[in-house]
C-alpha cells in the first residue's frame, strides 16, 4: 500500500515531467512536434525525452519517436528552436528537411552529445512513402553521430555536406551524393592542413568518372584565413 508521502513523491514527480512539455508550430508544413523532455535547469534541458507528430490537418496524432537525451536549450521566450544547424553553435532538438532529396519532409531528432568533440548528435528518420512513417536512416545517423553535429544539405546540387577536425589544424569538409536505392557516395571533400604553422596546405578531391581526381595548392594561413 503506498503512504500518503509516497503519493506526494508521485505528485512532484509528475508535476516536474509536465512542466517540461513545448509546442513547435513551425517547423514542419505538415506537423506540430509536441516535446516532453525530462528535466530542465535554466534554459538547459535534457534527458529522456518523447517526441509527438501532430497531422496539422486532421489535428491527430501521427507517430511517436523516443530519445535518450533529448538535449536542447530554450531561446529567450523559453521555446526549443527549431531548424537550426550552426557549427559550434546552436543545433535545434528537431530538425525538418529532405534529407535524401526525394521530396518528403524527413527529420532528425536530438540524441545527446556523441559527434565530434562532445557535440550534438543526432537519430535520422526518412519518410517511407509506402509505409507512410518515418523510419530510421543508419546511414544518415552515422553521419550526425561521426562528425561535428548535424549535416547540411544543398537541395541545389543535391548533396549533403559533413564538417570533421582534429585539434585547432586539420579540417574536412565531405560531401555526398544520394544515390537511389543504392545509399550515399561520397563525391567530394575538401582538406584544410595547417599542422605546419606558417602554411596550410588545401587538397581537393573530386569524383568524377568513377575515379577520384586530387589536387593540392600551399597557402600561407594568413593570406588563405583573411577572415
Amino acid at each position: 500500500m503506498k503512504t500518503k508521502f509516497g503519493f506526494l513523491l508521485m505528485a512532484i514527480s509528475q508535476f516536474y515531467w509536465t512542466q517540461n512539455n513545448y509546442i513547435i508550430k513551425d517547423g514542419s508544413k505538415r506537423f506540430d512536434a509536441r516535446i516532453t523532455v525530462q528535466s530542465c535547469k535554466g534554459d538547459d534541458c535534457g534527458g529522456k525525452g518523447i517526441v509527438k507528430l501532430i497531422d496539422k490537418k486532421t489535428n491527430q496524432l501521427f507517430q511517436t519517436f523516443e530519445s535518450d537525451d533529448l538535449s536542447l536549450f530554450l531561446d529567450n521566450d523559453q521555446k526549443p528552436t527549431v531548424n537550426v544547424i550552426q557549427l559550434y553553435n546552436e543545433q535545434s532538438p528537431l530538425i525538418f528537411d529532405d534529407f535524401n532529396f526525394d521530396g518528403s519532409e524527413d527529420l532528425a531528432i536530438r540524441n545527446g552529445n556523441q559527434s565530434g568533440y562532445g557535440g550534438p548528435s543526432y537519430d535520422v528518420y526518412v519518410f517511407n512513402s509506402t509505409k507512410k512513417q518515418f523510419v530510421p536512416s543508419g546511414e544518415l545517423t552515422n553521419l550526425a553521430y561521426e562528425n561535428l553535429g548535424m549535416f547540411q544539405t544543398d537541395h541545389k546540387r543535391k548533396r549533403i555536406i559533413t564538417s570533421a577536425k582534429s585539434g585547432c589544424c586539420w579540417h574536412i569538409t565531405t560531401e555526398y551524393a544520394v544515390i537511389p536505392k543504392q545509399g550515399l557516395q561520397k563525391v567530394y571533400e575538401l582538406e584544410e592542413d595547417a599542422q605546419g604553422g606558417e602554411f596550410v596546405t588545401v587538397t581537393t578531391r573530386n569524383f568524377i568518372n568513377n575515379k577520384w581526381i586530387s589536387k593540392a595548392k600551399k597557402y600561407k594561413i594568413n593570406d588563405y584565413y583573411k577572415d
